[in-house]
């Protein structure tokens, strides 16, 4: 029992003497395994600090793109809206050009169209004229041919007269 006794009091001593060291033991890894959580945390708390401070400064600059791309499409919008209506300007002066000058054609049209007529009815006249013309020199010609032919019988009868009187005075010559 003695024995006993002194093994309890010598492992109650060992137990004792440990006892601290194996509680700093204990107590060291798990006070330096708070401190690395912290530090962790505090790394993780400033990473997302971070992270969001980036996130909102992508979202201020998405925001801005945006309101720049529809500040230019509006631009775009009104430029575009400002060119059809000076398209639509000049479509209207040109389909007002087109319409007057399509009136002057007309107007020159008829007027060359009366000049025209005006020319036919001069020719026609003047054909008229040199028909009756024609017709009257024709006329004349057809007298002065037959006067010529008259005066021709003419002289030839009278040639042949005196033809035959010749051949009678040379007849009676002869005889």
């Amino acid at each position: 029992m003695k024995n006993v006794i002194f093994s309890a009091l010598a492992l109650t001593a060992a137990t004792l003497t440990f006892a601290p060291t194996a509680n700093a033991a204990e107590i060291i890894p798990s006070y330096i395994q708070q401190r690395r959580l912290e530090f962790l945390d505090t790394q993780t708390k400033a990473i997302d600090n971070i992270q969001d401070a980036r996130l909102e400064f992508l979202e201020n600059q998405t925001k801005a793109i945006e309101d720049i791309q529809v500040t230019r499409l509006d631009f775009l919008d009104t430029q575009t809206k400002a060119i059809d209506s000076i398209q639509d300007i000049r479509l209207e002066f040109l389909e007002n050009q087109t319409k007057a000058i399509e009136d002057i054609q007309v107007t020159r049209l008829d007027f060359l169209d009366t000049q025209t007529k005006a020319i036919s009815n001069i020719q026609k006249f003047r054909l008229e004229q040199l028909d009756s013309q024609t017709k009257a020199v024709n006329d004349i010609q057809s007298a002065r041919l037959e006067f010529l032919s008259n005066q021709t019988k003419a002289v030839e009868n009278i040639h042949e007269t005196r033809i035959e009187e010749r051949a009678r005075r040379n007849k009676s010559n002869l005889n």
